[in-house]
């Protein structure tokens, strides 16, 4: 069931916040052990409480949000109140925030009931959600490959209907990655479109707050409670996140399509290239003008990997000389990267960056959407640390394989994740959608037609 009939039968009260709650905790009862997507958990009896509490805001007449009642678990990457917010590292496995950052907050007003959080990789650094605190979650489709990150707690939860409302972020590939290896939706909002706050360092990076779901219309529902200033994050932009609750149904002929899969080279797994070829006669077949046509993003290394440990070093920096040995060995390096990141460094790519900006702006007068790959692999095995080889290339660093979302990830453009196929060994494959700057609602309107048109998103993983 789709999360607007959901909520709306709860907020009529033709089905209770209780049911539906017991309903989402048989199903964690019975798959969560499997997976390990939900961590610190409460006790069911908890939950229910928190449930009918719920109720009993309805019973007594008070106005009901556009989620009241729905289970969620935060990304463990997200402050929630009452909650350990690990970020998947020994350090903070204690740690209790006293408040939490707007975008939970935000989803708490609007009705959700946090039961948990959803499982990510320490400090969700990689596309690869495991941790020494709570393991290694799997992906429900094949239970010996990665559920990609670091969102991938979040999305094998909701790929088995252990949630219905799901949070994520992305700062490389976070939300886009997990959607594509457990056939689900993820949009990556234009930056700035939704509240980061708190942020070390506002308006510098590319990290956005935004939603998984199993339909492109959820994914816009979960938008238009997200989106949004705040008075507390300098960074948001005015936007109306009504537009979002409109219906998706739009003729999308004669739009125009850059198609680009390798983005102009990248090494990429035949069995993705297969699945995701396949579809360009999609759309076609739905009008759309689709043309071989790539931006070249290649400066895109420099600017995100400078900005990336600059960043990461200003943030973990300070818990390196005391905690080295509770930190991964790619936490080690992308910290001791930044460090050695100069002024000049930081400097140039921030200049590289605005000519990047400026020529990516000029491809889309022409373009007003991409298609690419998410991700150069279909989901691996769950045991590796990451991809060391793609079609006969090396990849020399846990984020070198991820190539294809974190170049997109430079342009602050919206780019949706939608599922494309499955591999001939049953793994789910997805495709990225690239819209022009704060053109969300038309960017999830072609990809409303593109799901529609394939229904590839209907098929469900074998243990849910």
């Amino acid at each position: 069931m789709s999360i607007r009939e959901l909520a709306a039968l709860i907020r009529t009260r033709r089905i209770s916040a209780r049911e539906v709650m017991a309903a989402h905790l048989e199903r964690i009862a019975r798959i969560n052990p499997r997976v390990n997507a939900i961590v610190s958990k409460l006790p069911d009896e908890e939950c229910l409480a928190l449930a009918d509490e719920a109720d009993a805001r309805l019973s007594r007449g008070e106005k009901a949000g556009p989620l009241h009642g729905l289970p969620i678990a935060f990304k463990d990457n997200q402050p929630v109140k009452g909650f350990p917010w690990t970020r998947g590292s020994r350090i903070f496995a204690r740690d209790i925030p006293a408040g939490e950052s707007v975008f939970v907050a935000r989803l708490r007003a609007a009705g959700v009931v946090p039961i948990g959080k959803t499982n990510v990789p320490e400090f969700s650094m990689g596309s690869h959600t495991y941790n020494t605190v709570f393991g290694r979650t799997r992906n429900p489709y094949d239970l010996t490959k990665s559920a990609g990150g670091s969102s991938g707690g979040a999305a094998a939860a909701l790929a088995t209907g252990m949630l219905s409302v799901a949070d994520g972020n992305d700062l490389g590939g976070s939300l886009r990655n997990p959607a594509s290896f457990n056939n689900l939706v993820a949009l990556r909002p234009t930056v700035g479109l939704v509240p980061t706050a708190p942020d070390p360092f506002p308006g510098l990076g590319f990290n956005v707050n935004g939603p998984l779901a199993r339909s492109v219309s959820d994914l816009a529902f979960l938008m238009s409670v997200m989106a949004g200033p705040d008075p507390h994050d300098p960074h948001c932009f005015d936007s109306d996140p009504s537009v979002f609750a409109q219906p998706l149904d739009r003729d999308v002929a004669g739009t125009r399509i850059a198609w680009c899969l390798d983005l102009g080279g990248l090494p990429v797994d035949r069995r993705v290239r297969q699945v995701v070829d396949r579809q360009r006669r999609t759309f076609e077949s739905l009008g759309c003008i689709v043309e071989d046509a790539c931006p070249d993003l290649r400066p895109a290394d420099e600017i995100f990997l400078t900005i990336r440990a600059w960043r990461a070093a200003g943030i973990l920096g300070p818990l390196l000389a005391k905690h080295r040995d509770l930190m991964k060995p790619e936490a080690v390096g992308e910290i001791e990267r930044g460090l050695a990141i100069g002024r000049a460094d930081v400097d140039r790519a921030l200049a590289r960056h605005r000519e990047l900006l400026d020529d990516f702006r000029r491809f889309e007068e022409r373009y007003p959407f991409m298609v690419c790959l998410v991700s150069q692999v279909p989901p691996f095995d769950v045991e590796i640390d990451w991809p060391h080889e793609i079609d006969g290339v090396t990849m020399n660093s846990y984020t070198e394989w991820m190539k294809s979302a974190y170049w997109i990830s430079t342009t602050m453009c919206p780019a949706v994740s939608v599922p494309a196929g499955f591999t001939d060994e049953g793994l789910p494959v997805g495709l990225q959608i690239v819209g022009r700057s704060r053109d969300d609602v038309v960017l999830l309107q072609l990809a409303h037609a593109f799901e529609q048109a394939t229904r590839v998103g209907d098929r469900r993983p074998p243990i849910a």
